[in-house]
């Protein structure tokens, strides 16, 4: 039996506010569940608007710079890696502009190489370890530059990430060098993606060159593979085996799973990982 439209839409409010942030997800229930010592209590004094002493600084060619706080003990953080982020990013006169607090929750997670914040993210999370407790400053040009966002971000203002990285998180699974973390399993559905199955479900995808050149939901109109179907990326097909309806995933495919040294269109370049943010609206027998 096919998937239709009409059947999708019923679950797919569900999704609607993990897709809101473009890439963020706003529930880490699947990843907070493993454990983290390091998470903020509530109704505490939030640490990151408190003062607190700059033990090193890094200055970098490209205007950033990094004041640590906190120096972790933990392992560097490399690309493709999931970190878990107690953060805010506020402008030079203490105007706080985002944050996993004003989302409600204690963290986020954040794949780091692809371009899910701004490009100064990256390129300030190479020089990060677990447990490092940070002040970075964001030129204007690595942040929302000459745009800003209106109404929050004025044009040319410079950001302020403070932020704690509280673990790297391990994938639920790695197949064939794919990196497959399941943030939410909702655990109300037993159908699970195998043979004899059709899938329904929405992704985001961005290359390490280009954010977001993929957005199923925001045109509402979610892929439906079939299992028999080979005509998809490896590691997207890959990861996507034993989903259940409501699963929120984070993956990373890298270029063997993904599209080789042929790269694609002018998206994703040769030799290139790609990172796959999933919501799964549904499975059903054929």
């Amino acid at each position: 039996m096919m998937i239709k439209t009409n059947e999708i839409k019923r679950v797919a409010f569900l999704g609607t506010f993990f897709f809101c942030l473009a890439f963020v997800g706003c529930n880490t229930e699947g990843v907070k569940n493993k454990g983290n010592d390091n998470m903020p209590k509530p109704g505490k004094v939030n640490i990151l608007d408190q003062d607190h002493k700059v033990i090193d600084t890094k200055k970098l060619g490209n205007g950033l710079r990094i004041d640590w706080f906190v120096k972790g003990k933990g392992p560097k953080v490399n690309k493709s890696d999931l970190v878990l982020i107690d953060y805010k990013v506020k402008l030079k006169d203490g105007k706080e502009v985002d944050g996993n607090h004003l989302l409600g929750t204690r963290a986020l997670p954040f794949v780091v190489g692809f371009n899910m914040q701004t490009k100064g993210w990256d390129l300030a999370f190479n020089h990060l370890n677990e447990g490092d407790f940070v002040r970075i400053l964001i030129p204007s040009p690595l942040a929302r530059g000459v745009d800003g966002i209106k109404g929050l971000i004025p044009p040319n203002a410079d950001n302020w990430l403070i932020l704690r990285v509280l673990k790297i998180a391990k994938p639920d699974r790695v197949v064939d060098g794919t990196k497959v973390w399941v943030l939410q399993r909702n655990k109300k559905f037993k159908d699970s993606f195998g043979p004899g199955k059709l899938i329904a479900f929405h992704a985001m995808a961005s290359s390490e060159s280009s954010p977001l050149y993929m957005n199923t939901f925001r045109q509402d109109k979610p892929y439906i593979h079939d299992f028999d179907d080979k005509n998809i990326v490896p590691g997207l097909r890959k990861a996507l085996i034993n989903a259940k309806s409501g699963d929120r995933i984070f993956m990373v495919a890298p270029p063997s799973q993904a599209y080789g040294n042929k790269g694609y269109m002018d998206f994703v370049k040769p030799n290139e990982s790609v990172f796959y943010n999933l919501f799964i609206l549904d499975v059903k027998n054929k």
